[in-house]
């Protein structure tokens, strides 16, 4: 049965309930359930919009138009979605003789909307749509760690880990884009026959579509329904300095000193994790950091904001435990002791998705890194494998990481986000290891987690930071030089880690981290002081001839301030990736679909790391249309070809688009 009701197309039988409704121009939102009713909530939805549109009964159906696209039902319940000029976009991959005279009518029995009981009174569910064009290419989804940026042919797990951040929006080169609006943990496959996405437990299928000419115009329509990235702060544009980690206030000050001793253009420095007394008092140790007042008056006085590592874990022996036991701020296991994590003590997580539990935790924030003058947060996930139920859903949840629903990293990043608010402000950056859908407006800056110090590794994070921004998260950065063992005195190291500086220099934020090798000895017993801390990192770190390097790129980077300004202003009004593949750009150019080893940074500048040991050279290929001017040599070549660049250890093949 199928029903027209105020700007929604119902569809019943059986048990299940499907509705069809326009969500922003040119999109619509498909949504079925067994329960009921529909549920209500609407994730990573939050800007519906109020467009035009048509939904009309038809001779085998009904159809919702909406501007640039047409979702079609039929009688028996099949879903197809149209492009505006008649071209198929998506079609239910379903197998049954509910109507004999489908084309595709068989005896197999498999549905494209399949929902599974499973204990508890949840399904599981799965969703499955015929791979109309073996040519297809598709982008997006989030940070994997795997070397693909077209994810066509690929099986992704939906679900977040220590670098991998699932974020279910795809880009398709037949022109559109699809969100998996359902925050469960799960599972994608981009198959040759079969495209399918899975909720291992959910209650309703929820998924948007929207049609466009360009992989620009999906973008940015996925972003007015999402969520537009605030502006990036000023001092987030020039490079970072970081390590695993500045174990004393003394040692921190000394580093930023001779940064600016050297002259050498520095904007943040970060104080990593266990920099406080027990997990779970959210201030500097005294012993180790004696005047935080008085080092952030010295930073800023050097123009240097400072960075702090926060984490949601409390340590059962901490201040602030009891009190947050007693008013239910904490996530509850579902059997057993109350242990999320143990590591440099026993500790369970704050829980992110109670308000008061937020508005405990930005308290202490404010009142000892805030007022401070901190301006810079660095929300640092842990990874324990827990259950944790939810009092809200009546439900549990069991799995690694964010998997409360993938909420978590939304509602830990909205904690800061909120407080802000609060104070009149909105300059906040959220450094964190995992997003989901709608976490960019919280002013989520995704890095890639803890990886390791390799070529191999190198090249998964290009792809992850292309796929990153189309998945609608434009900031993103990665540890240069990774962040698993290295040493300094290395020469193999040191190549990787000249290679991987150079391209940090047009990565949304240039931010140096890792955790070198030898290990460090320990400056005290008490507190955090038993977490050591690793080798140094600094770029004076790596012998002279990577210095001048470094020194190099960091002048690059700093004279780049007003474009990359410019590009932050791009994703903040539209949604823009600042990172970009070929095909962003110039998606009439067929070659640019297949390039996956060059990007766009902002829209004028070309880049192609360098991404093997012992590369000197490589091949580029310049976008038809444009004539192209080589940065280090200021040679002009025209578009449309394919050349061979020299790129020796201090060179990283970059072309400007002549004006």
């Amino acid at each position: 049965m199928i029903q027209i009701e105020d700007k929604r197309l119902i569809f019943h039988y059986d048990a299940e309930e499907v509705w069809i409704e326009p969500w922003g121009p040119d999109a619509v939102r498909v949504r079925a359930t067994r329960e009921s009713r529909m549920p209500e909530e609407n994730w990573a939805l939050w800007n519906r919009g109020d467009d035009a549109c048509e939904i009309t009964y038809t001779k085998q159906g009904a159809q919702v138009v909406n501007g640039g696209i047409r979702a079609e039902i039929t009688n028996g319940g099949k879903i197809m979605i149209y492009h505006a000029d008649g071209r198929l976009l998506l079609e239910e991959y379903c197998r049954n003789r509910r109507d004999i005279l489908d084309r595709k009518c068989s005896a197999i029995e498999v549905e494209a909307r399949e929902f599974k009981p499973i204990v508890g009174g949840d399904y599981r569910l799965t969703m499955r749509f015929e791979s109309l064009d073996p040519d297809e290419k598709i982008y997006g989804m989030g940070q994997y760690q795997q070397p693909y940026l077209d994810l066509k042919g690929l099986d992704l797990e939906l679900a977040h880990r220590n670098s991998q951040a699932s974020v279910p929006f795809a880009i398709s080169s037949l022109g559109y884009g699809f969100l998996w609006n359902n925050p469960g943990v799960g599972r994608a496959v981009f198959g040759k026959n079969i495209m399918s996405f899975e909720a291992y437990s959910t209650r309703v299928l929820d998924y948007w579509v929207v049609a466009g000419d360009t992989p620009a115009r999906i973008e940015e329509a996925y972003a007015a329904v999402t969520g537009k990235v605030p502006m990036m702060p000023e001092y987030g544009l020039g490079f970072w300095q970081c390590k695993l980690r500045y174990q004393t206030q003394e040692e921190l000050l000394e580093v930023a000193r001779q940064y600016k001793r050297r002259n050498l253009p520095i904007n943040v420095i970060v104080i990593d994790f266990f920099h406080w007394p027990k997990q779970g008092e959210w201030k500097f140790d005294p012993v180790y950091w004696p005047d935080p007042d008085a080092m952030v008056r010295e930073l800023k006085e050097m123009g240097i904001e400072l960075m702090v590592s926060i984490w949601p874990t409390v340590d059962k022996t901490s201040e602030n435990y009891t009190e947050m036991l007693e008013k239910g701020y904490l996530i509850r296991t579902e059997r057993g002791v109350r242990v999320g994590l143990d590591f440099q003590g026993a500790t369970i997580h704050y829980d992110a998705t109670n308000p008061k539990a937020r508005d405990y935790l930005w308290s202490k924030v404010k009142q000892n890194y805030y007022d401070k003058g901190i301006r810079v947060f660095w929300l640092d996930e842990a990874e324990p494998e827990y259950s944790i139920y939810d009092f809200d859903n009546y439900r549990y949840y069991k799995g690694t990481n964010l998997q409360i629903g993938n909420t978590y990293p939304v509602d830990y990043a909205r904690t800061f986000y909120e407080g802000m608010e609060k104070e009149g402000q909105q300059n906040i950056v959220n450094l964190l290891r995992c997003a989901w859908a709608g976490s960019q407006k919280y002013g989520a800056l995704v890095w890639s987690g803890d990886i390791a110090s390799s070529f191999e590794s190198m090249r998964n994070q290009l792809a992850a930071g292309l796929n990153m921004g189309l998945a609608g998260i434009p900031w993103w950065t990665t540890d240069i030089g990774g962040f698993h063992g290295g040493n300094p005195e290395d020469p193999a190291f040191r190549e990787l880690f000249a290679r991987w500086f150079e391209w940090g220099t047009f990565c949304p934020v240039m931010r140096l981290h890792g955790d070198r090798e030898p290990r460090q000895p320990q400056q005290g017993v008490t507190g955090g002081a038993a977490c050591c801390s690793g080798a140094a990192n600094e770029v004076w770190s790596y012998g002279e001839e990577i210095y001048e390097i470094c020194k190099k790129y960091m002048g690059f980077r700093e004279q780049m301030r007003p474009y990359t300004r410019q590009i932050m202003k791009e994703a903040h009004e539209k949604g823009t990736p600042v990172i970009r593949p070929l095909f962003y750009m110039y998606p009439m150019d067929q070659i640019c679909w297949k390039t996956e080893d060059e990007y766009f940074y902002g829209p004028d500048l070309l880049v192609a790391p360098i991404l093997y040991a012992g590369q000197r050279s490589r091949c580029v290929y310049l976008p038809a249309g444009e004539s192209w001017i080589e940065e280090e040599t200021g040679r002009l070549y025209e578009g449309g070809q394919h050349i061979e660049v020299q790129a020796p250890l201090d060179v990283i093949p970059v072309f400007r688009r002549k004006a």
